[in-house]
């Protein structure tokens, strides 16, 4: 997300670092540029114009003039501007009211509402221990009632069954009377979406609103639709009383004109952004860690979250332990770091929450990213390939092994070799981090390893 963006405002805002001082003249052509990189980012005018306009006044104030690198002032300026825009800070659901607390999501169809639905839920169980209850008033499609009925037994949740003959109304009371009954701490009510917005799906939602009186209401919008998005959503926001919004397929828009958008458009925050199919695929919104991204300081705090509830320690320890006692880093411990990176969404997730490196495209950068993904794949494909006894002591593998692990991978017999030297750099770094200095020695030898500063090659 924001990749385009990210690279227009990284180039614009590189001319006016170096200035002595800032001056409404010398900023002109920096502001048009900025202005140039949000519309082509996909978000809406009236934002773009406030924004420009907000920076300049901050630009050519006091604050620069006080500052004694006006430069450095200036993106400190477009930062917190950025900040503002998208809502200052993360604001969490509003869940402290009796039990149980109720959640209306609404949306268009195929915005992603039953999926997200899925995700809040496995959310609201992991991170905020609440017992959750979900349930479908889609009484037009049979498939969503099916399909959150599938992803509640995923994530681990409670389904209160509906069925298309009964009314929205209906069932949305009687899910909230079966949370009262086995004190179920939040219900998460999923309504039908349409093609289109239309006066009678708007009636509906609107009567269950008034008859379930949830503690909060969510607009779940795709983010793909740029600035599709942000009208919508105040299509939405005239109809019902809305608290916060979920943008969702945030990994495939690589404008994020929808973030910048929505909030000014709406004046509703937004509350989570979904990053993809998997049911722990969805972030709680920060604005100001979303700026960093923007303006490629990348987000690390995002990043540290995420292995915090990602990583399997039990795995490190084990890992940590064995290196200590000077057994070698096997083939099995490898596909481990292997899975342990898929796990936290892949290369591209991980690299979008690190700073940019200097002068480096992102576009070129994500397409070495999908390479590396696709190595790293056929690694853990060779890997599974091998026997236990091969993955313990590579050594074992001879040319007929290899022809045979190659066989069935589905791959060459020179990528199993490329594998089994791969391997061996690792091993030799490991036993660097065991012993005297070792962070040092590994960060060098790693630097050896990938060259320029890239994924290993192959």
């Amino acid at each position: 997300m924001f990749e385009n963006l990210t690279d227009r405002l990284s180039q614009t805002l590189r001319h006016v670092t170096g200035k002595a001082k800032l001056t409404e003249d010398n900023i002109k052509d920096t502001l048009r540029e900025v202005r140039m990189a949000l519309l082509e980012a996909d978000v809406a005018l009236p934002v773009v114009k406030e924004f420009v306009n907000k920076v300049k006044e901050r630009a050519v104030g006091t604050e620069v003039a006080k500052s004694l690198t006006p430069g450095q002032a200036f993106v400190k300026i477009v930062r917190a501007e950025l900040e503002e825009l998208m809502g200052a800070a993360n604001e969490d659901l509003a869940l402290n009211v009796a039990p149980p607390a109720v959640v209306l999501m609404a949306g268009l169809q195929g915005a992603g509402k039953t999926t997200t639905v899925g995700k809040l839920a496995r959310f609201l169980k992991e991170r905020k221990k609440k017992s959750v209850l979900v349930v479908s008033a889609d009484v037009y499609r049979p498939a969503a009632i099916k399909q959150l009925e599938t992803l509640a037994a995923e994530v681990g949740v409670t389904f209160f069954p509906s069925d298309t003959s009964q009314k929205p109304v209906d069932i949305a009371q009687a899910a909230i009377r079966e949370a009262r009954l086995k004190f179920i701490d939040v219900v998460l009510v999923d309504t039908a979406g349409r093609l289109a917005i239309d006066a009678e799906m708007m009636a509906e939602i609107q009567a269950v609103h008034a008859a379930i009186k949830p503690a909060e209401t969510l607009f779940v919008v795709d983010a793909m639709t740029g600035q599709d998005a942000a009208n919508t959503a105040r299509a939405f926001g005239d109809a019902l009383p809305l608290t916060g919004v979920v943008l969702t397929k945030v990994d495939g828009d690589a404008r994020g004109g929808a973030a910048l958008s929505v909030r000014h458009i709406t004046g509703r925050p937004i509350k989570f952004l979904g990053m993809g199919e998997k049911s722990d695929a969805l972030e709680p919104f920060h604005p100001d860690r979303i700026a960093s991204r923007i303006l490629g300081m990348g987000d690390v705090l995002s990043l540290i979250e995420q292995a915090e509830q990602t990583l399997d320690r039990e795995k490190a320890e084990k890992l940590t332990k064995k290196l200590k006692k000077g057994k070698g880093f096997d083939l099995e411990d490898f596909r481990d770091q292997l899975q342990q990176m898929k796990n936290m969404g892949g290369l591209g997730s991980l690299m979008d929450k690190l700073p940019a490196i200097g002068g480096v495209n992102l576009a070129q950068m994500g397409s070495a990213q999908g390479a590396a993904e696709k190595q790293f794949r056929q690694m853990e494909a060779i890997i599974n390939s091998m026997t236990p006894a091969e993955r313990r002591n590579p050594d074992l593998i001879s040319g007929s092994r290899k022809r045979r692990i190659a066989l069935g991978s589905g791959t060459q017999v020179q990528d199993v070799g490329r594998l089994i030297k791969q391997h061996k750099q690792m091993q030799k770094m490991m036993k660097k981090v065991t012993g005297k200095g070792g962070m040092t020695k590994m960060m060098r030898g790693l630097g050896g390893m990938l060259p320029g500063g890239g994924m290993p090659k192959f």
